[in-house]
């Protein structure tokens, strides 16, 4: 009996201890690739500084100074609001925000000048070295399945960074700033059509990069650097390029159709205030969204219990015809529910 318990207990520990060890493993492979993540954003704001403050050195504009030291003082506000206050979702607002803005600042400010400037060659080597550790911390951290894809358009860094590099392209000339914010919005496009796995998505990144490195910049006639442009355009597209194959999401799955629907949905309420038959029509636009609303809470309660389950215990148990089925009547009727609320909304 002291044998079978021994034999037991030391089964037990190794066990558990072999679960450890794997935990451990698990923990700190994440804490490398996390840390390669930091190392990319932090060789990209060492080189934005340094090529910012040889920028003032060429051309001593006081302005260039200014926006330089506000920005450090910005995203020393950042950090402090980070780690001693807790508020994390405003330190990141603040630090994409401006990250993109002092891109955008080293980008149009550049001045050329006709002697080797050793700090600004170690700026440029320093961006591009930012570039390839961004593109290994993505793929890395895809390979070994620490990504969470979710459905969405942009996220709120890629939203922030365009926005700061848009405002950043007011010190030029108002005709050329509106069409570098036009630019900006095309880019925005492009992220939102690479994350959507469209069918032409890799036709339009090779295109729009061939556009706008060889003729956008030459009709524009502003003196850029083409390091700065290089490195914002890798860390928007570098994460949807990967995504198209990385992705494992569905059509349903990566289109945010709820936001969509609802908003078509809004949209043709606020419509039927011109219609002479509003008595009729506002019961049936009324039970047409009660239907709508529950038909897409039951589906998103299916699709989260699809992701919560284990595949293999659900193809092993005998209700997966059943729950096929179901599934196929749900998307059936959210279908059917959006096209008579959008009918009845747009009369």
């Amino acid at each position: 009996m002291c044998k079978l318990l021994k034999y037991c207990l030391s089964h037990f520990l190794y066990a558990a201890m072999t679960r450890l060890d794997e935990a451990n493993k698990g923990v700190n492979m994440w804490s490398s690739i996390r840390y390669l993540g930091y190392l990319s954003s932090l060789n990209s704001l060492v080189a934005i500084c340094l090529g910012i403050y040889v920028q003032w050195e060429k051309s001593a504009d006081t302005i260039i100074l200014v926006i330089f030291v506000l920005g450090l003082f910005v995203l020393g506000i950042a950090c402090i609001l980070h780690y001693y206050f807790g508020m994390e979702s405003v330190s990141l607002f603040l630090l994409h925000l401006w990250f993109g803005f002092l891109l955008g600042l080293l980008c149009f400010v550049n001045v050329p000048s006709r002697e080797l400037d050793v700090k600004e060659q170690v700026a440029n080597y320093m961006l591009i070295a930012s570039i390839v550790i961004r593109f290994l911390w993505a793929l890395v951290g895809r390979m070994c399945g620490y990504t969470r894809h979710q459905p969405a358009f942009l996220t709120s860094r890629e939203a922030l960074e365009l926005t700061g590099f848009a405002v950043a392209s007011t010190t030029l000339v108002s005709q050329k700033s509106i069409s570098l914010v036009v630019l900006t919005m095309a880019l925005g496009a492009l992220i939102v059509d690479l994350r959507m796995k469209s069918f032409l998505a890799i036709q339009n990144l090779v295109c729009f990069s061939f556009v706008a490195a060889f003729f956008f910049q030459e009709s524009l006639g502003v003196s850029t650097n083409p390091f700065a442009l290089s490195c914002f355009f890798s860390r928007l597209v570098c994460d949807p390029f990967l995504d198209i194959y990385f992705s494992g999401l569905s059509v349903t799955e990566r289109w945010p159709v709820e936001t969509l629907d609802a908003s078509s949905s809004v949209v043709g309420s606020l419509k039927m205030r011109d219609l002479d038959r509003w008595y009729l029509l506002i019961p049936g636009l009324s039970g047409s969204a009660i239907f709508w609303i529950i038909c897409h809470l039951v589906f998103l309660v299916t699709l989260d219990c699809q992701r919560m389950c284990m595949m293999h215990t659900i193809m092993a148990s005998k209700g997966m015809r059943h729950f096929c089925l179901i599934s196929k009547r749900l998307v059936l009727f959210s279908l059917m529910s959006t096209i008579i609320l959008g009918a009845l909304g747009w009369q």
